[in-house]
């Protein structure tokens, strides 16, 4: 484990005033993720049970992943349950609601994207915390962020967004390794964590935009010279 002594303060303890911006945006980021995730499991036809737990995967799987791989116990779900309350009540609130949800495709698009980039920075947070290398730092935000989705894509028999193209987790690599680098040079918190979360909404949003993706890997062992 390495000591947090490399860097200048402990930014996860830093006060209320830099985790409440988090806190605020971190509500609604499952939240969304928790209506999108209800969404691909009615696409797949699933009873209320199904639609509920597709949400907490994709909306709490992220967390819960690195909780286990860094040893950081309770899980957050587990120290605060009502957070399985608000992600299943706003799965159950899209029921009703679907067909309007449906065509309001931008709009969680971009809550989508702000969900990827404070995930990320959250979970950076708990890696520094947890003293982790600066390597594993940057991994915790990135299982934060992605993996809920990635679970869900497999639960619902779809391949993941994540392995098609799409510039996920290097949105979230590029936040993730701004928003510690800074931390690392002594920059404020709050500050770091803004810019981190612009960064990275724009660049997302700019991806699906013009279409931005990572290069393929096309092997077709039948295929002829």
């Amino acid at each position: 484990m390495v000591p947090l002594s490399f860097l200048p303060y402990n930014p996860v303890l830093t006060g209320l005033r830099d985790r409440a911006m988090l806190l605020i945006a971190f509500y609604i980021a499952i939240t969304a993720e928790a209506m999108t995730a209800a969404l691909a499991a009615g696409r797949r036809n699933m009873d209320w049970f199904g639609v509920c737990l597709i949400a907490c995967v994709t909306a709490l799987g992220g967390g819960t992943i690195r909780d286990l791989l860094l040893d950081h116990y309770p899980l957050f779900w587990v120290e605060n349950p009502y957070v399985l309350l608000l992600v299943c009540g706003a799965a159950l609130l899209t029921i009703p609601l679907a067909r309007v949800m449906d065509k309001l495709r931008w709009p969680f698009l971009l809550l989508d994207a702000l969900g990827l980039v404070v995930f990320t920075v959250i979970g950076c947070n708990i890696g520094i915390e947890a003293g982790v290398h600066p390597i594993i730092v940057i991994v915790a935000g990135m299982v934060t962020g992605t993996a809920g989705g990635i679970l869900r894509d497999v639960l619902c028999n779809d391949v993941p967004l994540i392995f098609q193209g799409e510039l996920y987790a290097t949105v979230s690599m590029v936040a993730g390794i701004i928003y510690f680098v800074g931390l690392l040079n002594g920059l404020p918190v709050e500050v770091m964590a803004t810019i981190a979360i612009v960064v990275g909404f724009t660049l997302r949003v700019l991806a699906l935009r013009f279409k931005w993706e990572m290069p393929k890997f096309v092997y077709d062992r039948d295929m002829r010279k």
